[in-house]
């Protein structure tokens, strides 16, 4: 099978985006994680997956593949890759376009200095939604908004749970360099009250407008960027009174800014996006 791709990032974290307007594209999980797989395959943290509009109230629908093979609700960053990638590929001639994820309608805009805005939607807090079992667990307030105690092997990390489409769990840390991304992250991912699994995201507060951020992904480990996990830790932040207004996070690929008005109002994200390069890559049938 010969299949045209082009490869994109967005502050570091890295897609491989397919074309599947024209023509149906179906790729068994092995055929995904070999095209995620940086050895033997282009190399990415997730596959992005662009589709014709399934009713007329959008313009395309995405679908999101992470380097496991297993589909998930939403990707800030390739959100923003993926309306550049529309209106570069000549797929519309709209800067801002509606598009259909598993998680619900978003709205990317691509802006004139390059960089893209998305509205992400509300955050959810309701924890049955997010989801993540609470039973038996006391939590503690900080400021208007609760934190819940989680066991780490013993250790108890305190966390603060929502979703963006996705569940994440985000932890401040005094050094974010120092974080336990690597051991705490996979077991905060799997975590048996993350019944779908978790983001789990590691936050320093460099002060009430700036944050340094590094996220555990659910199903790609730790990527570059988490563009759910810098809407989650800022939104986390606002409500617990430690950060104020819009917020630039640092992340190790590069910088994201994030605004939000408060519950019940979407989440904004912008940042950048950019294209590496076309290819074709011969994919064997696999399973």
């Amino acid at each position: 099978m010969q299949l045209a791709f082009t490869k994109m990032h967005g502050a570091g974290n890295d897609f491989v985006v397919l074309d599947a307007t024209r023509a149906p594209i179906a790729l068994s999980a092995a055929q995904l994680r070999l095209l995620a797989d940086r050895h033997f395959g282009v190399g990415a943290d997730q596959i992005l997956m662009v589709e014709p509009p399934p009713s007329s109230e959008v313009d395309f629908r995405y679908r999101i593949f992470n380097a496991d093979g297993g589909e998930v609700e939403q990707c800030g960053n390739g959100a923003r890759c993926f309306v550049a990638y529309v209106h570069g590929k000549g797929l519309t001639d709209k800067r801002r376009i509606r598009v259909q994820t598993l998680s619900g309608i978003i709205e990317p805009e691509l802006q004139a200095d390059g960089r893209v805005t998305v509205d992400m939607g509300a955050p959810v807090f309701n924890l049955p939604q997010v989801p993540f079992d609470a039973s038996g667990l006391s939590p503690r307030q900080v400021d208007a908004w609760e934190q819940w105690p989680l066991d780490i092997d013993g250790a108890t990390a305190w966390i603060s749970v929502l979703s963006m489409g996705n569940p994440h769990a985000v932890q401040r840390v005094d050094d974010v360099d120092a974080a336990p991304v690597h051991s705490d992250g996979p077991r905060i991912e799997h975590h048996p009250r993350f019944p779908k699994r978790v983001n789990a995201g590691f936050m320093q507060i460099v002060d009430a407008h700036h944050i340094r951020l590094r996220v555990w992904e659910r199903g790609a480990g730790e990527t570059l960027a988490c563009g759910t996990g810098a809407c989650a830790a800022v939104v986390a932040g606002l409500r617990h009174g430690w950060l104020r207004d819009s917020v630039d996070v640092e992340t190790r690929g590069g910088l994201l800014t994030i605004a939000w008005a408060g519950p019940g109002q979407p989440v904004h994200m912008t940042g950048p996006a950019a294209f590496v390069f076309d290819g074709l890559i011969a994919l064997p049938d696999l399973p």
